[in-house]
């Protein structure tokens, strides 16, 4: 799933390549980039994700069993899902799923998912 703004890492975790060949196409493609909020240094950088890049990185996916995604189906762990759950939200869905938690805590998010009866 292509968000609007992605990290090197996410495009890396979609494309079976690793962070360092998306760094090397994001210069040489001459994709725009902005700073990771948050971040201090400035080599944090969000690809933004326009048509030429949504085509590029389409075309350069690798075969589905070298793909995050691919290993996916292999280990479904909680740990996993929950991990990748997470880094396909935006940053305000995180925030809530967040807030969710500490004011909820995990008894409180598995009563509301109805794994979990109130007592």
């Amino acid at each position: 799933m292509l968000k609007e703004r992605m990290t090197p890492d996410e495009l890396a975790s979609l494309t079976g390549y690793s962070r360092q060949t998306i760094n090397k196409w994001v210069r040489k493609e001459g994709w725009v980039t902005s700073p990771k909020p948050g971040v201090q240094g400035g080599k944090a950088r969000l690809v933004h994700v326009n048509e030429q890049v949504r085509a590029f990185i389409l075309s350069a996916q690798r075969p589905e069993e070298h793909t995050v995604s691919g290993a996916m189906s292999h280990d479904t762990s909680l740990e996993m899902l929950l991990i990748t759950l997470v880094k396909e939200m935006t940053d305000t869905e995180q925030k809530q799923f967040s807030s969710l938690l500490i004011r909820d805590g995990i008894t409180g998010l598995l009563q509301r998912l109805g794994i979990r009866e109130q007592k």
